[in-house]
């Protein structure tokens, strides 16, 4: 995707460390109070439970510890913005991986515990420079942690989904890194000047093929909140369903962008 290069924007390394430690910190403490019988409620991730869930998030970070256990790659050949369009690759290894997961770790306190120790070792460990075999292609480290970041956003969303009354909270800044990349993502995948997507206070893009908008109110605006977004961006949320709630409000003949999305699945 030669145009992700050139749209690629940096992320401040020490934020996104504190921001994946946090977020997964966020998760831990839920995940401490729920009960066997919420941990064997489905999900919306096909046929996977919450316990199945649990230990997905717990594995999206043991990436970084097996990514690092190969020999480092020669060089960086993916930006981050590539990454949403990988994820679908290894769907099935993915689900078999994350099923044995559930059923190898009944106390997923102490899984999820061992996840996060390991996690800030390697982190002390390892410069952001060193690049890891990620399924999306090769990345610096301090880039492959703000995938980390979005994985965290999107499977938070989809627990606080699953479990009634359970409402995990969203680091700022992961849910900031969520929101930017996947707005970015949508820019890579539908270049151009015509329409300008909006979501306050994190991120604006201009994309789709037409006339550039220069100056004044663009012509072509779509604008919705950060977690309606992810939402959109990761196919939770069918686009016409969100306009039909005002989840998103669309304006100009060329701010209809169902048909990009999902931009990850």
């Amino acid at each position: 995707m030669p145009s992700a290069r050139k749209r690629a924007r940096s992320y401040d390394p020490a934020r996104t460390r504190a921001a994946v430690l946090a977020q997964f910190g966020n998760v831990r403490e839920a995940v401490r109070g729920l009960t066997p019988e919420q941990l064997a409620v489905p999900t919306r991730l096909g046929e996977w439970t919450v316990r199945e869930l649990v230990a997905h998030i717990g594995m999206a970070l043991t990436a970084v510890h097996r990514a690092l256990d190969l020999p480092a790659p020669p060089a960086q050949d993916v930006t981050p913005v590539e990454w949403p369009f990988a994820t679908g690759r290894r769907a099935r290894d993915i689900d078999e991986f994350t099923r044995g997961l559930g059923a190898a770790h009944p106390d997923l306190d102490a899984y999820l515990t061992g996840v996060d120790d390991g996690l800030r070792a390697l982190l002390a460990e390892h410069p952001g420079s060193r690049l890891l075999e990620t399924g999306a292609g090769a990345l610096p480290l301090d880039d492959y942690l703000v995938t980390r970041a979005v994985e965290l956003v999107v499977h938070t969303d989809d627990l606080n989904a699953a479990v009634e009354g359970l409402e995990v909270p969203y680091d700022r800044q992961a849910l900031a890194a969520a929101t930017r990349l996947l707005a970015d993502a949508l820019a890579v995948k539908a270049p151009g000047g015509s329409t300008e997507v909006r979501v306050p206070p994190y991120a604006v893009v201009q994309c789709v093929e037409g006339p550039r908008h220069t100056r004044g109110t663009p012509p072509n605006v779509v604008e919705t909140d950060p977690l309606t977004w992810v939402r959109l961006a990761t196919g939770r949320v069918a686009w016409k369903d969100a306009v039909a709630q005002a989840k998103v409000s669309a304006s100009g003949e060329r701010a209809d962008i169902g048909d990009l999305l999902p931009l990850m699945t």
